[in-house]
């Protein structure tokens, strides 16, 4: 089993950790096992792909699964809150807004 070990910074989602060594008590290590990323969606397909025309959505606001446990994939259904409770993640759908 193969293991990926992730750094966390408190606070910050995206972009370069902090440098300052005050900043270094928000720090924590997460392990993540590269095999339950997609735990059961499409595993016959090398890699799994979706695509949707922005103007073919019927609503203003569509969410779309992030964390591979929605049972309604590849729309989000909400499985994320669980995921995010059980793991300490903070994984959110992707919205797709068409105004």
């Amino acid at each position: 089993m193969a293991s990926v070990t992730c750094t966390v910074y408190a606070g910050i989602s995206y972009g370069r950790p902090p440098s300052s060594a005050a900043n270094s008590k928000h720090r924590r290590m997460v392990a993540v096992r590269a095999e339950t990323v997609n735990p059961d969606i499409r595993k016959t397909e090398d890699k799994v792909v979706d695509s949707v025309l922005v103007t073919d959505l019927s609503k203003p606001v569509t969410a779309y699964c992030r964390c591979w446990r929605s049972k309604t994939f590849p729309l989000c259904d909400g499985t994320h809150l669980k995921h995010n409770k059980a793991t300490g993640d903070n994984v959110g759908p992707l919205l797709l807004k068409t105004k």
